[in-house]
């Protein structure tokens, strides 16, 4: 089977961190929304998405099944896809679900029949549904991917509480407390946990990534693959190839790919009133009322921090800004930003790509014209939203 994933109005809802990917590329729980998808109906998967990030994340031609990217799917779900027939849609209301096509008319899609969905759907909306979704989704991908399968061995000189534990082959923990009564454990292919570490979880240390010593991690939370992690650390997802390596605090956030969190960074996920936080939306240009309690960073791709930076509850940190110096910076931290507290400019591009190079270099990985050409086109799209 081959697939398709488009994205809906939720691509323009969750920015910035859909500025340089689409919706399905989004990790919630231990895979990506695609990841999922592909999994479930044993598929490959192509993506329908904005014309300028599609050199990156193209669509497959020969997809006859196209499926809504910002849902995750689940076996009621899928199994309602599967038995979709040519012409025949699948809804929830006005959320088109998926729809099944001959590929030749994926451009000009007629349908035959629409089929009302009746069971719950979990759907990526906004920014703080992939933390507020998290542990669930755990659970789901650990069933996902451990079913009928055995562990790797688990050294004897963790201490473990409950059963809910898998180890990928080349996985290391020593010398750490691993408790999985409230939720499952997942340590992926070549994946470390150094010593003195506390995990409760649900928890996903994804594919050569690695927990620094004395690291506490709680309860709904994934660390991406090829990323480093420290310090406390609760109920956030870290996509991939980024760094939250020291002490300081991250709880109820979302952290982009190339992300960098310089030492004693922390972030406040609690109002000092216990009011609902606000997140700044991009659509609106204006704050939005999350309606939760606790919300703390969203930060996009290719963001840095410098040691010591305190972000406010609910702080929104658009793509490749870079924040350093005293004092609180604003809720909103415009794209291609450059400085700290209430004094920002412009990042250069040229600059932005400099940095880039060398951190890529770093995963030995090429800063190619594909990832220049989608920076420059966000670069362009955000003008509007910087805020200096």
């Amino acid at each position: 089977m081959t697939i398709n994933l488009f994205d809906d109005a939720s691509w323009m809802s969750l920015r910035p961190l859909t500025f340089t990917r689409p919706v399905a590329d989004l990790r919630i729980g231990i895979l990506t929304i695609a990841e999922k998808w592909a999994k479930y109906l044993n598929a490959d998967f192509g993506f329908q998405t904005q014309e300028y990030l599609s050199i990156k994340y193209s669509k497959k031609v020969n997809a006859n099944l196209s499926i809504n990217g910002s849902i995750c799917p689940d076996e009621a779900l899928v199994d309602a896809i599967s038995q979709l027939k040519n012409g025949e849609v699948l809804v929830k209301g006005d959320i088109l679900i998926a729809h099944h096509n001959d590929p030749a008319q994926l451009d000009a899609v007629t349908f035959n029949n629409e089929i009302q969905y009746k069971r719950d759907l979990v759907r990526i909306v906004y920014p703080e549904d992939i933390f507020a979704n998290n542990p669930a989704e755990i659970r789901k991908d650990f069933v996902l991917l451990t079913k009928g399968r055995t562990s790797a061995k688990i050294s004897s000189t963790n201490q473990l509480l409950g059963d809910d534990i898998f180890f990928e082959e080349g996985a290391k923990v020593e010398c750490s407390v691993l408790n999985t009564t409230y939720g499952p454990i997942y340590v992926g292919k070549n994946a470390e946990i150094w010593e003195g570490s506390l995990i409760r979880g649900s928890f996903a240390l994804c594919e050569n990534s690695s927990i620094k010593m004395g690291a506490k991690i709680y309860s709904g939370t994934t660390i991406g693959p090829n990323s480093r992690a420290g310090g406390e650390i609760n109920n956030s997802v870290i996509w991939g190839n980024s760094a939250k390596g020291h002490e300081g605090y991250l709880g109820n956030s979302v952290l982009g790919e190339w992300c960098n969190i310089g030492a004693d960074t922390n972030n406040s996920n609690l109002k000092n009133n216990y009011a609902e936080v606000k997140l700044y939306d991009y659509e609106s240009q204006s704050m939005r009322n999350t309606q939760l309690q606790f919300c703390g960073l969203i930060m996009a791709d290719h963001s840095k921090s410098g040691i010591n930076t305190m972000f406010n509850t609910g702080t929104v940190v658009g793509v490749s800004a870079n924040i350093f110096g005293a004092g609180l910076p604003p809720n909103h931290i415009s794209d291609f930003s450059w400085g700290g507290g209430s004094c920002f400019e412009p990042y250069k591009l040229e600059k932005m790509f400099e940095t880039a190079e060398k951190v890529f270099a770093r995963k030995s990985l090429p800063f190619d014209h594909i990832e220049k050409d989608i920076l420059t086109k966000v670069f362009e799209l955000t003008s509007a939203h910087r805020n200096y």
